[in-house]
């Protein structure tokens, strides 16, 4: 396994990505910040550039535009990387899966590893999915390594 995923186990870089969410999932992802869950922790850190992050964080439901930007991002992103879709609209359009403006959801468009579930979802379910995809890669790196 290559070293990049080997350093995701200590410091994964994120970078946000609203795709068209109310932001009530990006006001939970900042409370993961704060001092009292304090996701960093985990080596959790958000960065300002997609030519810096390792994992792709996206909220919203996406609508006809923004996944269009969000399969350029996605692209742009140096890999190996993860992505993880946050809340209900990233995983099924929540609300929005009749409108005319958000055709597909986001794993039809990229690759989407960890889903955590939610409207929005809490703190803790995004520290718990954040632990599950921290497992995933170790276990793709034990796996790796030992073949």
């Amino acid at each position: 396994m290559s070293m990049k995923l080997k350093a995701l186990l200590k410091s994964a870089w994120v970078f946000h990505l609203s795709t068209g969410s109310c932001n009530n999932c990006d006001i939970e992802i900042l409370d993961c910040l704060t001092p009292r869950f304090d996701i960093e922790r985990f080596g959790m850190l958000l960065v300002g550039s997609i030519k810096h992050a390792d994992v792709l964080l996206i909220t919203g439901s996406g609508n006809r535009k923004s996944m269009e930007r969000a399969k350029r991002l996605y692209e742009q992103i140096p890999k190996p990387c993860l992505v993880v879709a946050v809340g209900e609209c990233a995983l099924s359009r929540g609300m929005f899966i009749h409108s005319y403006n958000c055709p597909v959801p986001i794993d039809k468009v990229i690759p989407v590893d960890v889903y955590i579930p939610g409207c929005p979802p809490k703190p803790e379910a995004i520290i718990a999915g954040v632990v599950k995809l921290i497992e995933k890669v170790k276990k793709g790196t034990e796996k790796k390594s030992s073949v």
